[in-house]
């Protein structure tokens, strides 16, 4: 069959528009590009951000300006008049971070403090983003970004607490996550080896799974049956079930720092005598939750991870490490972290999001005409991209100017608050020291994809048996499957497998087995997915669904209904690893310390400042940004 679907008017305008608003166009033919995307896409007078398709993300419209501003240069004339009033507090960036500083600003100074939030996409929430879908008369929602909130036991007391004022209570996730629902439909982990690296489209049991929790059954059965020569079978099965030492006659801290310095790939193949066939099976496994593969990181990470021929080295535990898990992961919204963002706005502009609970905000629909009332005390301002930040008035006050829809505007406040992507600030605000800007340039986002694909049904997964795949030597998804078995409110799960539903699909550009550092492959994926159009995503997330699933009946001409691309060219914020940073370098020592330091009446509060890509990162870094401009009141 083909790769291409018939897809809708509306998908096809957002792929496009990415592909043109790629290169660095002029200013006004920017803000065209942009008002004929929201136009034709949804109708200029009904765009509802969350139910537009295609290509999202850094959608169209969102990154032109910034682009312009720190890859050519390009300066927006100040406006010489203030064009709104002074607030008490301007936010840059209007994602959980910059919500969370708004919504902690307010609990301090009172509900008449006057504040604005300006992001520079068409939706509010930062990575946090929904989406949705109306499928044969069925709403569909799912998350297009941040996914949930990771041991929140683990929160720092502000953390936790900001949660409760927002009425997230999140031991409400164990009723509302099924965490038997896959179990008990039989339905495990697959393994998807695809016809343009392997030869031959199979889909099978993954092996791989005993590592999540989940028992993988007959080792050597399974292993026996993928398409791998006969020595890379044996030898995989080896390791496996190995109970052997592979590091013998070193000392405990010489184990531990020939892992440090080696990467798990290289470990696999020096130290485990595993043919590449085996170790490109295990090289991307860990790219969801680190941005890279095993080729980037360490055998001592593998060693925290329990991978397979760390097991017996006889090391215990480390010294210094954080706590591991110890909840379960299944505090998800229907939307992900959407979910969060939502109830923050709720809790700044109640008109603009209806509803008083966690379980009524899932159908809430947002009246985003409601978010920049000039009435209101809070408002948030999107598709508007700060251009430049500065002191003003000696020192006493802050002037924010930004551009929307090709035109430039000047706000001032007493305070601001730079909840951006972290390596835009020294393009923003000149007054960043040399020192500073370089301890910001240390880390670089981490590029990814989340993919959305609204399916009239599940039957496929069903009847194969399997609930996410894994597919090694990925040529685009190195995952899929469904979507978490989430119901709240009134939202529900999709628990009949004649029901559409959403399956969630992962993509992280890297460029694995040349040598590359983390930083390096992050750099180099950004690049790659630039160049990427909507026309080459739905190519690859044709091809690789119709080769592991058509077995199961699946038809993607049929059952697809339509496709979100959330693209996210600086996605996760940089989390050190001990195999390309140092060793001793984390939440408390490392250059975002020094990147994140106040700047008189700027702060700077993001997950990069955090050095930690979590919601709790977040909103930490917001509530140290707020007590800083409050002491300098």
């Amino acid at each position: 069959m083909s790769d291409r679907l018939k897809i809708s008017r509306r998908d096809f305008l957002n792929g496009i528009a990415l592909v043109a608003g790629s290169t660095l166009a002029p200013l006004e033919s920017m803000a065209r590009s942009l008002t004929m995307a929201l136009t034709m896409a949804a109708g200029a007078d009904d765009v509802y951000p969350p139910a537009l398709t295609g290509m999202r993300g850094s959608h169209a419209g969102s990154f032109e300006v910034a682009h312009a501003l720190s890859w050519a240069g390009t300066k927006w004339p100040v406006p010489k008049r203030q064009t709104d009033r002074t607030y008490d507090l301007v936010v840059v960036g209007g994602g959980i971070s910059g919500l969370s500083a708004a919504f902690f600003y307010r609990q301090r100074m009172g509900l008449d403090a006057r504040i604005l939030v300006l992001d520079n996409h068409d939706d509010f929430g930062g990575h946090a983003k929904r989406n949705e879908f109306d499928v044969d008369r069925q709403k569909l929602i799912c998350y297009g970004g941040s996914q949930s909130i990771d041991t929140p036991g683990h929160y720092s007391a502000q953390a936790k607490k900001l949660l409760e004022d927002i009425s997230i209570q999140t031991g409400r996730f164990y009723d509302y996550f099924d965490q038997d629902f896959f179990t008990n439909r039989k339905l495990g982990r697959g393994i998807y080896f695809s016809k343009d690296a392997y030869g031959q489209d199979r889909l099978l049991p993954s092996v791989l799974r005993g590592f999540d929790d989940d028992d993988p059954g007959d080792v050597a059965s399974l292993i026996n049956s993928y398409p791998l020569t006969e020595t890379s079978r044996q030898a995989f099965i080896a390791l496996m079930k190995g109970e052997s030492d592979l590091l013998p006659g070193l000392s405990r801290d010489a184990k531990i720092e020939l892992l440090r310095r080696t990467s798990y790939c290289d470990f696999l193949r020096k130290h485990a005598g595993m043919p590449d066939e085996v170790t490109e099976i295990f090289r991307d496994a860990i790219k969801g939750l680190w941005g890279v593969g095993w080729d980037a990181l360490s055998a001592l990470e593998g060693y925290r991870s329990g991978m397979p021929g760390t097991l017996h080295l006889g090391i215990g535990e480390l010294d210094h490490e954080p706590p591991g898990r110890d909840e379960p992961y299944i505090f998800h919204f229907p939307d992900g972290n959407a979910g969060v963002a939502r109830a923050l706005v709720r809790q700044l502009i109640p008109d603009a999001v209806p509803g008083k609970t966690m379980e009524d905000l899932i159908v809430a629909r947002v009246d985003y005409s409601l978010l920049d009332r000039s009435s209101a005390r809070t408002r948030i301002r999107l598709n508007s991209t700060a251009v430049d930040v500065r002191h003003a008035d000696g020192g006493n006050s802050v002037d924010v100017s930004y551009v929307q829809h090709g035109d430039a505007y000047r706000v001032r406040a007493k305070h601001a608050i730079l909840a951006c992507y972290n390596n835009m600030i020294p393009h923003l605000c000149g007054e960043v020291p040399k020192e500073q800007q370089e301890a910001i340039a240390y880390a670089t986002k981490v590029p990814l994809v989340y993919i959305s694909i609204a399916v009239r049904n599940w039957r496929a997964f069903d009847k194969l048996g399997f609930h996410s795949i894994y597919v090694p030597k990925a040529g685009l998804m190195h995952s899929f499957g469904m979507d978490f078995p989430v119901s709240i409110g009134d939202y529900r799960y999709a628990a009949d497998p004649d029901r559409a539903t959403v399956i969630h699909g992962s993509f992280v550009p890297t460029v694995p087995d040349r040598g590359l550092s983390a930083r390096e492959q992050h750099i180099a994926g950004r690049r790659k997915l630039f160049e990427m159009s909507f026309d080459d995503f739905e190519h690859g997330i044709v091809r690789q669904m119709s080769g592991a699933l058509s077995a199961g009946g699946f038809d993607a001409e049929r059952d697809i209904a339509a496709i979100t691309v959330n693209r996210w060219p600086h996605g996760y914020a940089y989390e050190y690893n001990d195999y390309s940073d140092p060793a001793d370098w984390g939440r408390d020592k490392g250059p975002h310390i020094a990147g994140r330091a106040q700047i008189g009446r700027i702060s700077i509060a993001n997950s990069d400042a955090a050095a930690y890509a979590y919601v709790n990162g977040a909103i930490d870094a917001a509530h140290r940004a707020v007590n800083e401009q409050l002491a300098n009141s």
